[in-house]
């Protein structure tokens, strides 16, 4: 039987390389899916993609305004009358630059995207799920939950920021049933890389992969599918008694950190 047979997913970032590959393979499980992004053109391709493998329905949202966020959730419960998954994706790299030349806007844009957006999502699908008694809710943070990067500090502290809200979110709702967990991926090979590298060395986009690659003992990025397994595996019930948990998906990259 498929893993998420008759479920219904969210994913918010739906449209990035991590949510469609997600979504793929969330619908070849059975689930009917949910996608969430910030621009309409950027949706349309993603459900051209999807629509042989399931059912999948688009909602135009920027998840750092709320009544965007109640939007998504609303439109969900109007389709099919509950929410078993809340992939809780979206998120952007910020301004490359030291600390000291970050401005104020670029770190508010990180905040309010990572964070904040992480932290309505909580708000508004959690009290569907305890009132269903069920739900599995992943949050994507990164390997920069635990260590620093070098001219990425917006990033950096709203990815340590998804820690606290998923570790306080999961024993909040542990007593309706509902599991909250995070996954920790290193460098992936989506569009978000790609702009890091030329953002690192102007011109120059393959020598700062290189360089990425040489810090992950396994020798090269992640790729999308690999971390949409985990997705699946935390969405699924084969994880029934994991929550609170952060899920380093790294090649290895924390082995050198605590």
């Amino acid at each position: 039987m498929a893993k998420l047979a008759r479920k219904v997913a969210i994913i918010t970032g739906g449209a990035g390389g991590i949510g469609v590959e997600t979504a793929e393979l969330f619908l070849k499980e059975g689930a009917k899916v949910v996608l969430v992004g910030r621009t309409e053109e950027s949706l349309v391709k993603a459900k051209s993609e999807l629509d042989q493998y399931g059912e999948v329905i688009t909602v135009k949202a920027d998840v750092s305004k709320e009544e965007d966020t109640i939007n998504y959730v609303n439109k969900t419960i109007e389709n099919y009358g509950k929410i078993d998954i809340f992939f809780n994706n979206a998120g952007i790299e910020g301004k490359v630059a030291l600390l000291v030349d970050q401005t104020v806007e670029a770190f508010d844009e990180v905040m309010n995207i990572n964070v904040r957006g992480i932290f309505l999502g909580l708000k508004h699908v959690l009290p569907i799920m305890m009132e269903q008694g069920s739900g599995s809710i992943i949050n994507t943070a990164s390997d920069a939950s635990w260590m620093g990067y070098p001219t990425l500090s917006p990033y950096v502290a709203s990815k340590h920021a998804v820690v606290g809200l998923t570790k306080t979110a999961a024993l909040e709702a542990s007593s309706r049933k509902v599991r909250v967990n995070s996954i920790h991926p290193t460098s992936v090979n989506t569009r978000m890389m790609r702009d890091i590298e030329e953002s690192t060395y102007p011109g120059r986009a393959e020598q700062a992969r290189e360089e990425y690659t040489q810090l992950i003992p396994l020798g090269r990025y992640a790729e999308p599918s690999e971390i949409a397994k985990l997705v699946l595996f935390l969405a699924s019930d084969d994880s029934s008694f994991i929550s609170g948990s952060q899920y380093r998906i790294d090649g290895g990259m924390s082995a050198n950190s605590n």
